[in-house]
C-alpha cells in the first residue's frame, strides 16, 4: 500500500509541468515555408501589396547579430546563408556599408526596375509607336481632302525678309538636332524589335552604339538653339486678341477668308510654346541621364506637387518622395521618354505645313524672303507694320547739284 502511494505521488509530480505548460498562452507560429523550401509564400506576397510587413524568415530580418564569432566564420557571411542575406534585403534591410560607390552602391535590390521595364516595353512602346503613325495618317488624310494651301492670286515678284540669317540658323540648328535625336532616340527604343530581326544583331549593336554616342553629343546642340530660339521670338508670342479670330475661322483652313496675324499667328505660338515647354522638360530630364544619379528631380517635384494637392484632383495616392536613385532615373528616363513622343508628333505637324502643306512656307526658313501676296494673306498685320517702319525712316539725302 505505502509503495502504491509513493508510485501515485511521482506520477503526479510529472504531470504539473505539462499541466502548467497547456496553460500558458502559445507564441504565435512562424510561417510554414516548409512548401516553399523558405522562399516567400503568396501570403507574403500578399501581405507586401498591401503595405504590411512581412518577416520572411518568422523573426528579425538579418542583422549584425546573426554572423558567428570571428574564429567561427566561413567566408564573408559569417553564421548567414546566401538565401538570407538575399531574402533580407529582398525585404528592406538596409544596414548596408560600401567602401565607394555612395548611396547608389548600397542598393543592391529594388522592384522599380521591373515595373520601369514593364512599362517602356508595354504601354510606352505601343502608345509611343501609335501617337506617331496616327499623327502621319492623319496628315496623310488631311493632304488628300484639303490639298495644299496656296497662295490666293498671282505672285507679285516683291519680297520681304521674313527672317533675318541668325534667326534661321537658330532655327535649323534647332531642327536638326531634334531630328537627329528623334531618330536615335526611335532606334534605341525600338531597335531590338524591328531592326535587330531583319538586318541582324550586329548592325543593330553598331547603330545602337552610334545612336548613343550621336545622342548624348548633339542634345547639347538641342539646349543651346532652345535658349537662342526663346529669345529670338519670346515676345512675338505671347497671345494677343488676333489669335482668338484666328482659332474662330480656323486659320483659314475652313471657308475662303484669312485671318490677320503678326510674325507669328495663333498656330505657330502653340508650336513655339510647345517647343519651349516640352523642350525644356526633355532637356531637363535628359540632363539627369547624362549625369547620372548627380541630378535627381522627381522626389523633390513629388513633394511640391504633394504638397499643392495634384494627386488629389486627379484621385490618386500621394506620389512617392522617398526613392533611390535607381528609381530616380527610371522616372526620369520615362518621363525623357513620354514627353519626347509628344513633342516629336507636334513637330511632324509643323514640317508637314513648313513644306508640303503650304505653298511658300518654306522660303520663310530656306532663304528668308517671302513673297509679299504670301506676306498679306498669312500675316497681314507683320507685313502691315514693316511698311509702316519704311515709311518712318529717313530717306538717304542726295548730293545737292
Amino acid at each position: 500500500m505505502r509503495a502504491l502511494l509513493c508510485l501515485f505521488a511521482f506520477c503526479f509530480a510529472l504531470a504539473l509541468p505539462a499541466t502548467a505548460q497547456e496553460a500558458e498562452p502559445t507564441a504565435p507560429a512562424a510561417p510554414d515555408r516548409s512548401v516553399t523550401g523558405g522562399a516567400q509564400t503568396l501570403e507574403d506576397i500578399l501581405r507586401r501589396q498591401q503595405g504590411l510587413e512581412v518577416d520572411p524568415r518568422g523573426e528579425a530580418l538579418i542583422g549584425d547579430d546573426t554572423a558567428a564569432g570571428m574564429a567561427q566564420q566561413l567566408g564573408t557571411l559569417g553564421g548567414a546563408s546566401d538565401s538570407e542575406v538575399w531574402r533580407a534585403l529582398r525585404y528592406g534591410y538596409d544596414g548596408v556599408e560600401v567602401s565607394a560607390g555612395g548611396p547608389v552602391a548600397r542598393v543592391l535590390m529594388q522592384d522599380g526596375g521591373m515595373a520601369w521595364y514593364e512599362f517602356r516595353s508595354g504601354p510606352l512602346a505601343t502608345y509611343g509607336g501609335w501617337l506617331l503613325l496616327g499623327t502621319i495618317g492623319a496628315l496623310l488624310l488631311f493632304y488628300l481632302l484639303r490639298g495644299r494651301i496656296m497662295v490666293d492670286g498671282e505672285k507679285t515678284g516683291r519680297t520681304v525678309t521674313r527672317f533675318q540669317a541668325f534667326e534661321r540658323f537658330s532655327h535649323w540648328l534647332l531642327a536638326g538636332s531634334f531630328i537627329l535625336l528623334g531618330f536615335t532616340g526611335l532606334f534605341v527604343k525600338y531597335g531590338r524589335d524591328y531592326i535587330a530581326p531583319y538586318l541582324g544583331k550586329e548592325f543593330n549593336a553598331t547603330l545602337l552604339e552610334a545612336s548613343k554616342y550621336i545622342h548624348n553629343n548633339v542634345s547639347w546642340a538641342f539646349m543651346i538653339a532652345l535658349v537662342f530660339v526663346f529669345f529670338l521670338w519670346v515676345w512675338h508670342n505671347i497671345p494677343n486678341r488676333h489669335d482668338i479670330t484666328w482659332f474662330a475661322q480656323a486659320g483659314g483652313i475652313v471657308g475662303s477668308k484669312h485671318p490677320p496675324a503678326k510674325k507669328f499667328n495663333a498656330g505657330q505660338k502653340i508650336i513655339f510654346w510647345s517647343v519651349i515647354i516640352l523642350g525644356g522638360s526633355i532637356s531637363a530630364s535628359g540632363l539627369s541621364l547624362l549625369f547620372p544619379y548627380e541630378l535627381p528631380m522627381f522626389a523633390k517635384t513629388f513633394v511640391i506637387l504633394n504638397d499643392i494637392g495634384v494627386p488629389g484632383w486627379l484621385g490618386m495616392a500621394p506620389f512617392p518622395i522617398e526613392m533611390s536613385p535607381q528609381e530616380e532615373m527610371q522616372f526620369a528616363q520615362a518621363w525623357h521618354a513620354i514627353v519626347s513622343f509628344v513633342l516629336m508628333a507636334i513637330i511632324i505637324a509643323h514640317i508637314y505645313i513648313g513644306s508640303v502643306g503650304m505653298e511658300g512656307a518654306y522660303d520663310a526658313m530656306g532663304s528668308g524672303e517671302v513673297d509679299e501676296a504670301w506676306a498679306e494673306q498669312h500675316h497681314s498685320l507683320w507685313l502691315e507694320e514693316l511698311r509702316e517702319k519704311e515709311k518712318a525712316a529717313p530717306k538717304d539725302a542726295t548730293p545737292a547739284e
